[in-house]
């Protein structure tokens, strides 16, 4: 008699906890929102009877709320993709650019997690490599929260940074280049056979500076898969065994993707076009001199407040895409 799995039913049970919730805070929202239309509709005849201009500001602060919340409840009626609804991994790799580009993913890195707090999610780090000097090469994280890869998918590609760079000491602008892969985490159990021969298993010490990388025992697990060359790591979990699983469940939803996006079914919606991290496959630029911008070549979004977009604003570029890519009825899910 196979033993009842205790995780998966609590999981499951997590999951259900989570819909509802989400479904509670959407009913909530769409309730305010009426109300907010009353009150605004009360204060503009109150308005039109007094002849009080001096209510014109109110009334503007009070519309403008209004839609900037409509538009963020209407954003999640997009939502529909089969995955969109699950947690997310996030992979960065510094590209072209050195010591500057592994601080540029640094950067990239604190953007995403400051725009995870900001929605309530939280953030899992699953593997982490240091710079050489400064800064990491690459760092592999999971961001949980109701809807996070239906988000977080928009970001998916090369971002490219344009600054002075503190590393150079001729105080000459750079270029640097750093590549974004975004996956959803499938619990389920996927129909994909990984065969033993196919597949290279190393263990190696946890890396990292201290905080939560101070394990440095060799428990970390680098997973390499021959027939397609992807390879995913797992090092922050508190065992071998434990990141073990982690990473060939990544490896099996890799693998599924990869069928999928064979099938020519949820092409773009799920993997996306795999690039170089260079010149000219970028989808958005960050310019910190000599002017302030930021811009996704994708929609034509743009914002020059690049302080409030390095903090985690995104929310532009990810309603941008979304709006974007459901004008694409060809390549949707």
């Amino acid at each position: 008699m196979e033993a009842p799995n205790f995780w998966d039913d609590a999981d499951a049970a997590n999951l259900k906890m989570k819909t509802l919730k989400n479904m509670k805070d959407t009913v909530e929202l769409y309730s305010s929102l009426e109300t907010k239309y009353d009150d605004i509709e009360t204060l503009i005849e109150m308005g039109y009877e007094e002849a009080d201009e001096s209510l014109i500001p109110e009334v503007r602060s009070e519309l403008d709320e209004f839609i900037e919340t409509l538009e963020e409840l209407r954003i999640s009626t997009l939502l529909t993709g089969e995955f969109d609804k699950n947690n997310a991994i996030l992979k960065l790799n510094a590209g072209a650019g050195g010591t500057e580009s592994c601080d540029w993913a640094q950067m990239l890195y604190r953007m995403y997690t400051r725009w995870a707090e900001k929605k309530g999610f939280t953030v899992e780090e699953l593997d982490f490599l240091d710079g050489d000097e400064a800064g990491i090469k690459s760092v592999t994280f999971q961001v949980n929260g109701i809807n996070a890869y239906g988000y977080l998918k928009a970001e998916k590609g090369v971002h490219r940074l344009v600054r002075i760079s503190p590393f150079n000491a001729q105080g000459k602008r750079q270029t640097s280049f750093v590549s974004l892969d975004v996956m959803p985490e499938i619990n389920d159990d996927l129909d994909i056979e990984v065969k033993d021969e196919d597949i290279r298993i190393d263990t190696y010490r946890s890396s990292g500076a201290g905080g939560q990388h101070i394990n440095k025992t060799s428990s970390a697990i680098r997973i390499t898969h021959f027939p397609t060359g992807i390879v995913v790591q797992c090092q922050n979990e508190r065992s071998q065994f434990q990141n073990r699983d982690k990473a060939m469940q990544m490896l099996k939803a890799k693998l599924y993707m990869l069928r999928m996006e064979e099938n020519k079914e949820k092409l773009s919606d799920i993997r996306g076009e795999v690039t170089e991290i260079g010149w000219g496959n970028q989808i958005r630029s960050y310019v910190f001199q000599p002017y302030t911008m930021v811009k996704d070549h994708r929609t034509g979004v743009e914002s020059g407040n690049v302080d409030a977009v390095m903090d985690g604003a995104i929310d532009p570029f990810i309603n941008g895409f979304l709006k974007w890519i459901n004008t694409k009825p060809n390549e949707q899910a």
